[in-house]
């Protein structure tokens, strides 16, 4: 059930003028791509998004994505230490992934095999 990496999810109102300071900070260039009506951008370990306030919202409802060795573990665990299973595992294009309320309220998605 490792977590092997952390992607930070940020919200920004300008996507292009935001990458700049991201792709400098990072040292990484920035990939980006559309999904369900947002912009985004992939740089190292942040996604950055912009869109209409009713869909960001939404996506920025999520505080990071977390990958995981185990996706099936991990979920249980969460679930059997109180936490709650808003997605329950299933495959997409990216791989598996899951939606979790950790047992202090946090909200992450996971991916994982």
């Amino acid at each position: 059930m490792t977590i092997t990496s952390v992607v930070l999810r940020r919200r920004v109102d300008d996507l292009g003028q935001a990458l700049d300071f991201y792709v400098r900070l990072t040292g990484q260039p920035a990939t980006r791509f559309g999904f369900a009506g947002l912009d985004l951008a992939s740089v190292g370990p942040f996604l950055l998004f912009s869109g209409p306030d009713a869909v960001a919202e939404r996506f920025a409802g999520v505080a990071a994505t977390l990958a995981v060795a185990d996706l099936d573990a991990a979920v249980a665990h969460c679930a059997a230490s109180g936490g709650e299973v808003i997605a329950a595992p299933a495959a997409t294009p990216n791989g598996r992934r899951a939606v979790v309320r950790h047992p202090e309220g946090g909200v992450y998605e996971y991916l994982g095999a």
